[in-house]
C-alpha cells in the first residue's frame, strides 16, 4: 500500500497519557490492519476532535452490532472486530481505543450500569477520549438501531443511553485496558445469543 502522509501531531504529556495510548492484548492498536485503517480513516483530516468523529462514525455505522444484527463470531480483540466486522458494545469500544490510539489520539473505555432485559442490570461498554478543546468526552459507538442516536457533537455528550435511570450508573473510572468483566463474557461463549443472555453486571457495594 502507498505510504499515506499526515501532518505531525502536536507534542503530548507522555507521561499522562501513556497508559491510553499505548497497545495491549485487547487494544492491539499496533495491529498492521489497525494501522491501516487507522491512517485510511485520518487521511486528509485535521485535529484530533475530527479524527475522533470520523473513527467514532465509522465504528458506529460500518461495525455491525452482534444482537442487533444476529450474528457471530463473537469478538473481543481489536483487530477481530475489524477482521469479522461485528462486535458487542465492549467489543466495538476496544477497535475505537485502538483507531484512535494508532492516531495518536489518548482514549480509554468507560462503562455504565444499565437496565437490561434478560437481566436487572447489565454493564455497557463505550468510550471516553481526551480532546484538546473540550478535554475527556465520551462517546458510544455500539450503533444506532431502536430510536438508538448515538452522536459525536462535543461538548455536548449523545449517548446510547443516560445510564439515569433508577439504579443504573454511569462509572467515573476511565479504563487502559478493558474491565476484566466485558473481557471474560466475551471469551466464555462463542455464540451471539449466549452473550447477549449472559452479559456481565457489576453490583454496587
Amino acid at each position: 500500500m502507498q505510504a499515506i502522509s499526515r501532518p505531525i501531531p502536536k507534542p503530548l504529556d507522555v507521561a499522562k497519557y501513556d497508559p491510553l495510548l499505548t497497545a495491549c492484548d485487547v487494544i492491539d492498536c499496533n495491529h498492521p490492519a489497525i494501522q491501516e485503517r487507522a491512517e485510511l480513516l485520518s487521511y486528509g483530516v485535521d485535529g484530533d476532535d475530527n479524527i475522533a468523529k470520523v473513527c467514532f462514525e465509522w465504528v458506529r455505522d460500518e461495525i455491525e452490532h452482534s444482537v442487533d444484527y444476529e450474528r457471530g463470531p463473537v469478538t473481543c480483540k481489536a483487530s477481530d472486530v475489524l477482521e469479522y466486522g461485528t462486535g458487542f458494545c465492549y467489543a466495538k469500544s476496544h477497535l475505537l481505543a485502538a483507531l484512535l490510539r494508532a492516531n495518536g489520539v489518548p482514549t480509554g473505555m468507560c462503562y455504565q450500569r444499565l437496565r437490561g432485559t434478560h437481566q436487572a442490570f447489565v454493564l455497557h461498554g463505550l468510550n471516553i477520549v481526551h480532546l484538546p478543546r473540550y478535554g475527556w468526552y465520551r462517546m458510544d459507538a455500539r450503533g444506532n438501531a431502536h430510536g438508538i442516536d448515538a452522536q459525536f457533537s462535543p461538548p455536548h455528550e449523545r449517548l446510547a443511553w443516560t445510564g439515569k435511570k433508577e439504579g443504573e450508573i454511569n462509572f467515573r473510572e476511565i479504563w487502559a485496558t478493558p474491565m476484566p468483566q466485558s473481557t471474560q463474557v466475551l471469551h466464555q461463549h462463542t455464540a451471539w445469543k449466549d452473550v447477549y443472555e449472559n452479559l456481565p453486571d457489576v453490583r454496587l457495594v
